[in-house]
């Protein structure tokens, strides 16, 4: 029984390295963004937890299985082939998937901070991509997984979460929800997401690209919101 419960010392270490990609203690400013849901509470088209699991999954499948998930599995074997080149076509093209002003500064943004933590953090095999890592934020996670040797599924999962956790945060927030019917969200939710991540990591390269029009209007009119708390 014991046995069957032993992991290698390289396993543990991925796996540390991966709650700490995620947490939410990592100073890339993820809290400050709602990315377009404080918009949809505020036009009444996210109410309760239902509306805003329902809102949650429409992302993940649309936006997140088909746009972050195979460019962050693209951009992870880019980094593990030593080719700039290619990490930054990856860049670009996640750049020109997020469909609002608000959605391409926050990665950008985002993108920033991360590259500076790495740096601070000394690891190693940054420099063919110095110049990249600031670019967008999906760049400075998919190195730091390489660099970390966490398994890109692993990675996948662990962005998702990170989503995830941050969304059903600001909903509980502005909605509001209670704590109980947040952890619930995060209980019900990810079987269904987790297909998702799944797909996205077997498209091609010519699947990779999603369209989420109620999520470009309400980070658009997030854009000019006149109450909001969170960034845009």
């Amino acid at each position: 029984m014991a046995e069957d419960m032993d992991i290698t010392m390289a396993e543990a270490t991925s796996l540390v390295r991966l709650l700490h990609l995620v947490s939410p203690t990592l100073p890339t400013g993820a809290y400050s963004y709602s990315q377009g849901l404080e918009w949809g509470v505020e036009a009444g088209w996210i109410t309760d937890k239902k509306s805003l699991g329902n809102w949650l999954i429409q992302v993940s499948e649309q936006s997140l299985g088909r746009v972050d998930i195979p460019i962050l599995a693209r951009m992870y074997a880019a980094v593990r082939a030593g080719d700039p080149q290619l990490l930054g076509h990856w860049c670009d093209l996640v750049l020109a998937c997020r469909e609002t002003s608000e959605l391409r500064d926050e990665e950008r943004t985002r993108g920033r901070a991360l590259a500076t933590l790495l740096a601070q953090l000394g690891l190693p095999g940054r420099q063919p991509f110095v110049d990249l890592l600031p670019s967008c934020q999906l760049a400075g996670f998919a190195f730091a997984a390489a660099s970390w040797e966490i398994l890109p599924g692993d990675a996948a999962i662990g962005y998702t979460w990170a989503w995830l956790e941050n969304q059903v945060v600001t909903g509980m927030k502005i909605i509001p929800l209670g704590q109980s019917e947040g952890q619930r969200l995060l209980l019900e939710l990810p079987p269904k997401i987790l297909q998702h991540i799944k797909s996205g990591l077997y498209l091609d390269d010519g699947e990779i690209g999603g369209s989420s029009p109620a999520l470009a209007i309400a980070s658009s009119m997030h854009e000019t919101q006149y109450t909001r708390l969170y960034r845009s």
